[in-house]
């Protein structure tokens, strides 16, 4: 007998040890369906080139122009068991934009986060932004629930020439987050 009630113990402990597998397993997966909205924020920061007058008849201006390295900090939050998401940058004309100005981007820091697991990844060299969203960079999360802070952007404007007609050309940056 008492055999059997050992035997039939260890089944009871194991039992319960799956029941308990299960039942975290089923928790997580209800976390990971209840939070599938991936967050993006970014504090409103604007920029405006400077761009030196011509001095000399005949010249043109200089052609490209950065922002700050800091211009934009974006922070991303996106939930566990998505395996990664993009970033994707796009422009709107604000309300008037030249088309023969050219606005790019790039990432200049990876920010932090406290995922262990969690990598980021492209967008290190600059990249045009045209007015249809194009990925920037993506994160990578293994099982967790993460964010990013202080992801650093940098503008550039190019194009600049003297045949562009005199005004104040103004858009705006479109970050998204998908998956």
């Amino acid at each position: 007998m008492k055999r059997e009630t050992q035997h039939t113990h260890f089944t009871t402990i194991q039992y319960k040890r799956s029941s308990i597998q299960y039942i975290v397993l089923i928790i997580v997966l209800i976390f990971s369906f209840q939070s599938k909205a991936q967050t993006v924020t970014v504090p409103v920061t604007n920029w405006n080139a400077s761009i030196p007058a011509i001095t000399e008849a005949g010249n043109n201006y200089g052609g490209t122009y950065a922002s700050p390295t800091n211009q934009a900090s974006i922070n991303v939050g996106l939930p566990a068991l998505l395996g990664s998401v993009k970033v994707y940058v796009q422009y709107e004309a604000n309300p008037t934009w030249n088309s023969a100005l050219v606005l790019s981007a790039k990432r200049t820091s990876n920010g932090s986060t406290l995922c262990v697991g969690c990598s980021i990844s492209g967008g290190t060299a600059y990249i045009t932004v045209p007015l249809t969203a194009v990925e920037l960079f993506r994160i990578s999360t293994v099982l967790s629930v993460t964010s990013y802070t202080g992801i650093n952007i940098q503008y550039q404007v190019s194009g600049v020439s003297v045949t562009i007609p005199a005004a104040t050309y103004n858009s705006r940056i479109v970050f998204t987050v998908s998956n």
